[in-house]
């Protein structure tokens, strides 16, 4: 078993908790949260040990999971990492893009593993798609969600945009080559709506909208590729995949959806699958997995550099939403 202590108890730490208890080959020796009130009442609701300081705790264990607000990450790993421990982080990463490369360096100098935790990767309905996702030329996403003032102390794009991001940058083996984007403070002092355009230099072009004041609650990404076209609800956790066949003749099926090119092009045949979701907790498997790169010497499945490049495109995109609005003003 190793041994691993959660920094930082709120909504999002109570439910690394709950799953960290569920994971036999972790034990879970405590917390630490620096709201004396939320955690007296996770030490009762968890019958789980309270530290009183952040290093007591680091002192304590060898992994770290760090659920804290995205403005204390650094100041957090930076220490677990100077006592050697391993870190599983909250995304994003950090504040800045500064800050995740002098995590990358102290990661290095420590020689332990790190983990972002940019759960989508580990949803069902992207796992059971993920294997058909192939050079992918155009991706639509959208992430909306009802206005919620947990998490606006960031821009939209921090807080929400963040995984489609990543989901993008895992798919599309490219570098990009130029980033446009426009957005708007409607409810809070930065953006809670913003739209961006990502190219890259193989072609494709990611279309990303991210929204917190938004009527309805919608996770929802489109991949378009040669011969297929493959959409992942994250939120529902459904997916589908529907591709194109060419045929010789005509098919066997007289149900079968055919169409035809025209000047002897030839016919193509539309198929539609619906591959097997299998019900999971993400947040468990991506804590199981950070168990098994440390236990067994892995890579992690997301790492401190795919969470630094998130970043960095995230704060690419907060620039031109920036530079959008100096324009219009």
């Amino acid at each position: 078993m190793l041994k691993i202590g959660v920094l930082g108890a709120g909504h999002l730490g109570k439910i690394h908790i709950r799953c960290i208890q569920q994971i036999e080959e972790y034990e879970l020796v405590g917390f630490y949260d620096q709201d004396a009130e939320t955690a007296k009442k996770v030490e009762n609701e968890f019958n789980l040990k309270r530290f009183d300081s952040i290093d007591a705790l680091i002192d304590a264990v060898e992994i770290v999971d760090i659920v804290t607000p995205t403005i204390s990450h650094f100041s957090c790993a930076s220490k677990a990492l100077k006592k050697r421990r391993h870190v599983f982080i909250e995304k994003p990463i950090v504040a800045t893009p500064e800050e995740a490369q002098q995590l990358i360096a102290l990661a290095k100098e420590a020689s332990v593993k790190v983990q972002v935790g940019h759960v989508e990767r580990f949803n069902p309905a992207f796992i059971a798609a993920k294997n058909s996702i192939s050079n992918p030329m155009f991706i639509e996403t959208h992430r909306l969600a009802q206005f919620n003032p947990r998490g606006t102390d960031v821009p939209v794009v921090l807080d929400l945009m963040v995984h489609d991001i990543d989901i993008i940058l895992s798919v599309v083996n490219s570098k990009i080559s130029k980033i446009s984007a426009s957005g708007v403070a409607v409810v809070s002092e930065t953006p809670d709506i913003t739209n961006a355009r990502i190219e890259f230099e193989n072609g494709c072009v990611a279309n990303l909208t991210a929204s917190r004041i938004s009527l309805k609650n919608m996770r929802k990404s489109r991949f378009f590729q040669k011969d297929a076209y493959i959409t992942v609800d994250f939120l529902e956790k459904k997916t589908e995949i529907v591709r194109m066949k060419s045929l010789d003749s005509e098919p066997d099926d007289p149900m079968a959806m055919v169409i035809d090119l025209g000047n002897g092009k030839g016919m193509r045949e539309i198929t539609f699958e619906k591959p097997e979701v299998l019900p999971t907790n993400a947040i468990k498997a991506e804590l199981e997995s950070f168990y098994n790169a440390v236990a067994f010497d892995k890579i992690p499945m997301v790492t401190i550099d795919d969470g630094y490049h998130v970043l960095r495109v995230a704060y690419q995109i907060l620039e031109s939403v920036r530079q959008s609005l100096s324009i219009e003003e």
